[in-house]
C-alpha cells in the first residue's frame, strides 16, 4: 500500500528517488501531458458554464484521480515513490528544507522570478518548460511576495470545521467546505498557496512546478481528514445538476470514475498520519 507521507519526513534517498522519477517522467516526456490536462480544464472551468476540475464540486474527487494518474507514472519508474504533501501551515518558511537544493530548489532570482538551484532549475538541463502562458522556458518562482503568509492552522481548521461540503450556485461563490478549501471565498487556502509560489504556480500550467502535486496532496489529505471529522456531511451535489459533476456521474477527461469511486482514499493509498 502506498503511504504518502510529510516532505519534512523524508529520506534523503526518498527525496531522491522521488526527484528521479518526476526528471525521468518529464524526459520522457510525460510530465508535460499532464501539465496540458491541467492547463485545458482551468481554461475551461468557469462559473456560468461546465466546470470539472476547478469552481465546481468535483474539485477535490478531481484532483484525487489527477494526483492518483500521476503517483501511478511516478511508480511506473521506481515503484517506491508515493507523493508527499506539503503541510504549508506548519512548514511555512523560504528556507523550509523543501526548497533546499537536494529537493524542489529555491525561489527565483528578483530580475526574471528564474529558480537557480535545485533539480530543476534551467542550468541543470533537465526541466525546459514546454507547456507555458509566455515565452519563457524556465521554472519561476516568486516565494512569499505576491502574498506574504501562506495559511495559518487555524485558518485551517475555521474552513474543517464547515460541516456542508456544497451548495448552490456550486461555483465560485458557493458558501460551504469546498469554496473555502478551494479559497474562492473566505480565508482562501488552496488557492492563496498557488499564489505565495509565484511563477508557473500562479497560472493554469501550475503542474510546471513539482511543488503543485505536494500542495494538491495535502488539499487531499485535508479532504480526508474534513471527511473524518464530518461523518454525516456527503458529497453534494446527488443529481440531476447541470454544469457540474454530481455523485454518480463520471468525471472528464478519464469518464471512467465518478466522485463516489473516489470518496474513501484508504482503497488506493494512506497518510502517515491515518
Amino acid at each position: 500500500m502506498t503511504v504518502r507521507k510529510n516532505q519534512a519526513s523524508l529520506s534523503a534517498d526518498e527525496k531522491r528517488r522521488f526527484v528521479a522519477a518526476v526528471l525521468e517522467l518529464k524526459r520522457s516526456g510525460r510530465y508535460d501531458a499532464f501539465v496540458t490536462t491541467h492547463n485545458g480544464f482551468i481554461m475551461g472551468d468557469t462559473d456560468n458554464g461546465e466546470r470539472t476540475g476547478h469552481r465546481s464540486p468535483s474539485f477535490l474527487p478531481w484532483h484525487r484521480r489527477f494526483l492518483l494518474e500521476f503517483e501511478r507514472a511516478l511508480q511506473s519508474v521506481d515503484a517506491s515513490v508515493a507523493l508527499p504533501y506539503w503541510d504549508w501551515s506548519t512548514d511555512r518558511s523560504p528556507r523550509s528544507s523543501l526548497w533546499a537544493p537536494d529537493f524542489l530548489g529555491g525561489t527565483g532570482r528578483s530580475r526574471d522570478g528564474q529558480v537557480m538551484d535545485g533539480p530543476f532549475a534551467a542550468s541543470a538541463g533537465n526541466w525546459a518548460v514546454n507547456v507555458r502562458v509566455d515565452g519563457r522556458t524556465y521554472l519561476r518562482r516568486s516565494l512569499g511576495t505576491a502574498v506574504r503568509e501562506l495559511p495559518t492552522p487555524g485558518e485551517v481548521d475555521s474552513v474543517l470545521s464547515m460541516a456542508t461540503y456544497d451548495m448552490p450556485p456550486w461555483n465560485s461563490a458557493s458558501d460551504g467546505f469546498r469554496n473555502h478549501l478551494e479559497g474562492w471565498r473566505g480565508v482562501n487556502l488552496h488557492n492563496r498557496v498557488h499564489v505565495w509560489v509565484g511563477g508557473q504556480m500562479a497560472t493554469g500550467v501550475s503542474p510546471n512546478d513539482p511543488v503543485f502535486w505536494l500542495h494538491h496532496a495535502y488539499i487531499d489529505k485535508l479532504w480526508a481528514r474534513w471527511q473524518r471529522r464530518h461523518p454525516g456531511s456527503a458529497y453534494a451535489p446527488g443529481g440531476g445538476t447541470p454544469n457540474v459533476v454530481d455523485l454518480h456521474e463520471s468525471m472528464k477527461p478519464w469518464n471512467d470514475t465518478t466522485p463516489a469511486d473516489l470518496l474513501d482514499h484508504i482503497s488506493h493509498y494512506t497518510f502517515d498520519t491515518d
